[in-house]
C-alpha cells in the first residue's frame, strides 16, 4: 500500500469516527468547561496538537484530521486549490478571539480545577442524542460551503480553529531548532514541470518555495502529494533540525 493510500485511508477512518470524537475538537466545550475550571478533552487535544506541531508541523492535517477527511471528500465538488492571500489570516483572527475567550472564562470561572477528559460525553462518545447530530451536520455544512466555493481544503486555509495550534507549534520548533519533519528538496534536480504545484491541496507555489531552499511554509500539511507527483526525486521527507 502506497503512502497516499495509507493517508487517505486514515483520513476517511478519522472522518467516519467524527460523530464519536467531535466533542474532543469542540471550540465551544472548552469555553463551557473553562467557566467551571475543568480541563476537558478538547483542552487536552489542543495542547497535544501544539506539542505535536513542535516536531511534525501540520502532519495531523494531512493524515489524521477528521475535517481534513471531509476536505478530501468535498474536493469532488471543486477540485481547484484555494488561493493563497489575505483569506489565510481569517483563521488567525478566529483563533485569537476564541483563545481570548478561553482565557477570560478561566479567569472568571469558579471552583477548583479538575481534569475531566470525557466532559459532556456519554461513556466517551460525543454524539448520543438528536441535539448532537444537529451540531455534527451543522459543522459538516460549515466545512462544505467553503470547499464548494473556494476549492479543496478551503476550510484548512480559512476557518480551521485547530490549525493555529500546530502552526505556532511548528514556528516555535523552528525557533528552538528542534528536529522536525519537513519536505527536503534537491533544487538541482528540478526541471520546472510544476507537477508538484498542480497536486498541492493547499495551493502552495512549490516551485517558488523550492527556489528559496525548501518547503518551509506553515501552510504545508506534509501530505506528500508533491513528493508523489515529482518524477525527478526533487522532493522527499526528512526529519531534521536544520532551519
Amino acid at each position: 500500500m502506497t503512502l497516499q493510500k495509507i493517508r487517505k485511508f486514515t483520513l476517511i477512518i478519522s472522518m467516519l469516527l467524527f460523530p464519536i470524537t467531535i466533542y474532543y475538537f469542540s471550540p465551544y466545550l472548552i469555553l463551557m468547561s473553562a467557566m467551571q475550571h475543568i480541563i476537558n478533552g478538547s483542552f487536552i487535544v489542543f495542547l497535544l496538537m501544539f506539542i505535536f506541531g513542535l516536531f511534525f508541523g501540520r502532519l495531523w492535517c494531512g493524515f489524521f484530521c477528521p475535517t481534513g477527511g471531509m476536505g478530501e471528500c468535498f474536493a469532488q465538488f471543486s477540485d481547484k486549490a484555494p488561493k493563497q492571500g489575505w483569506r489565510n489570516y481569517i483563521k488567525y483572527g478566529i483563533w485569537l478571539v476564541w483563545l481570548s475567550g478561553i482565557i477570560i472564562c478561566h479567569v472568571l470561572g469558579n471552583g477548583d480545577y479538575t481534569v475531566q477528559p470525557f466532559f459532556m460525553t456519554e461513556h466517551g462518545i460525543s454524539i448520543s442524542d438528536i441535539y448532537g447530530y444537529v451540531i455534527y451536520y451543522g459543522i459538516v455544512i460549515l466545512f462544505l460551503i467553503p470547499a464548494m466555493i473556494h476549492g479543496k481544503r478551503a476550510n484548512c486555509h480559512y476557518i480551521c480553529w485547530m490549525a493555529p495550534f500546530m502552526i505556532f507549534g511548528y514556528k516555535l520548533g523552528r525557533l528552538l531548532h528542534l528536529p522536525q519533519l519537513k519536505i527536503k528538496t534537491k533544487k538541482e534536480n528540478c526541471i520546472g514541470c510544476k507537477r508538484c504545484e498542480k497536486v498541492c491541496p493547499m495551493g502552495l507555489n512549490v516551485s517558488q518555495l523550492l527556489e528559496k531552499g525548501g518547503i518551509k511554509s506553515a501552510e504545508c500539511i506534509l501530505c506528500g502529494e508533491c513528493v508523489k507527483a515529482c518524477t525527478k526525486n526533487v522532493l522527499n521527507y526528512n526529519f531534521t533540525n536544520k532551519r
